[in-house]
This record gives structure tokens, sequence and C-alpha cells, in this order.
């Protein structure tokens, strides 16, 4: 027994020097395969990750340009050119939505040509025609908030499937070693180490592309509720306007 200590201190000091691109290297086709997947996992959630980023903050910023020139307004046809002009903002596009509807209404109520703009000012409208323009502010809202989630539920795939990915990787690579070990008729720490420390990189490499899939994941998805809202909030708000001002009296 008093030998066992340096003999296993020899090897543990033989075959953990390895950095992490020699076991990557040494590793099995297989397990090879999984890094790759991952890696490529990898790439494309940071992609999204940075792309989300500048996207959702351009239309917060514009949004909040937005609501400043709205709240400078004192007529929606003078706000119209600020919608056109903020093509980021969700907020803007809520707005052109029902704008134009308001304006389709309000052309067939005073029976003007479809092709001649109008202020929109006249009233005239029912109880269905403020519903008709609500309609169309919702479809906008719901365009809207898909517009700003599509990608994202590639951060929920990988966030889902890369450690089970990983395991499967690292499950290979445990059979391997245990078939090299059931080769050598021999298990001793400096057999079974190396391959089981190789097979384990795949689940690291599953959790390094899982944990920032998810964290970001549930980052936009707060952001992006935050953004609904804002428009259901507005869509609200220009309801009213319009029922105040526009409806039979």
């Amino acid at each position: 027994m008093k030998d066992a200590s340096p003999i296993v201190a020899m090897n543990l000091g033989g075959n953990f020097n390895a950095s992490i691109f020699d076991m990557v290297v040494s590793a099995g086709v297989v397990v090879k395969l999984v890094l790759l997947v991952l890696l490529i996992f990898s790439i494309i959630s940071w992609a999204i990750i940075l792309m989300k980023h500048f996207n959702i903050r351009k239309v917060a910023r514009e949004n909040e340009l937005f609501l400043s020139a709205y709240m400078k307004s004192t007529k929606l046809s003078e706000l119209l050119p600020e919608a056109k002009r903020f093509r980021d903002s969700s907020l803007a596009e809520v707005f052109r939505a029902g704008y134009t509807e308001l304006g389709k209404l309000s052309r067939t109520a005073r029976g003007n040509p479809p092709g001649k703009d109008v202020d929109a000012s006249s009233q005239g409208l029912d109880i269905a025609d403020i519903d008709n323009v609500e309609r169309a502010m919702n479809r906008a809202c719901g365009a809207e908030t898909a517009k700003m989630e599509a990608t994202l539920g590639f951060l929920a795939t990988t966030g889902s499937a890369s450690p089970f990915i990983g395991l499967f990787g690292t499950v290979w690579g445990i059979m391997d070693t245990f078939k090299g070990i059931g080769a050598r008729g021999s298990a001793t720490l400096a057999i079974v180490a190396p391959g089981i420390s190789e097979a384990l990189i795949a689940t690291a490499a599953g959790l390094a592309a899982a944990i920032p899939a998810v964290i970001f994941y549930n980052y936009y998805l707060s952001r992006i509720k935050n953004l609904t809202l804002d428009m259901d909030h507005f869509t609200l708000e220009m309801l009213n306007i319009v029922e105040r001002h526009y409806m039979k009296k």
C-alpha cells in the first residue's frame, strides 16, 4: 500500500497536465462532432443575442422620440409625418395602423373618394367603427411583438437542448473509455482519467452554450413584454382620443 500513493501521484501528474485544446484534439470522433454542433449553436446564439441587443435598443429609443412628438402634437394628422419618420418604432407602427383605419372610416362616413387623404377629424363614427380601429391597432401590436420575438426561439432551443447534447457526448466518451479499459484489461486511474476528462468537455461545452442562451432569452422576453405593454397602453390612449373626438354625438 505504501507504493500506491506515489504511483497515483505520478499518474495524476503525468495525465492531467494536458490543456483543454489537447483534450479536445485527442477526443473521439463522436465527441468532436458533438463539440462542433455545440460550437455552431453557441456562435448562432451569440449572433442573435447581439442582433437583438441593437434591435431592441433602437426600438426603445425611437419609441421615446415618437412619444415626445406625440406629447407635443395637438392633432393626429400632425403626428403622421413623425410616425413615418420613425420606421423602427413599434408605437409609430401601431399609430400608423390605427390612423390608416381611421382615415378609411372617415372617408367612408364623409363620402370622400378612396384616394383622397383626409384629416380624419370629422365626427360621425359609431362604436363599430371604433372597434375596427382597435382591431387594426391590435393586429399591428401583434405583428410588432412577433417581429421583436423572431429568432428568440433558437435561444430557447439552445438553452434546453445544449446540455443534453453535451451529456450525450460525455456518455459516448465514457463508453469509449470503458471499451478501452476492457481491451487493456486494466482499470487504473492513469487509464480512466484522460478518457473521462475528455468526455466531460462535452458537458462543459453544452453548459457554456446553454447558460448565456437561457439568460438572454429571459432578459429579452422581459424587455419585449415591457415594449408590448407600452403598445397596449398607447392603443388604449389613442382609442380614448378617437372616442372623444370622432364618435357621433
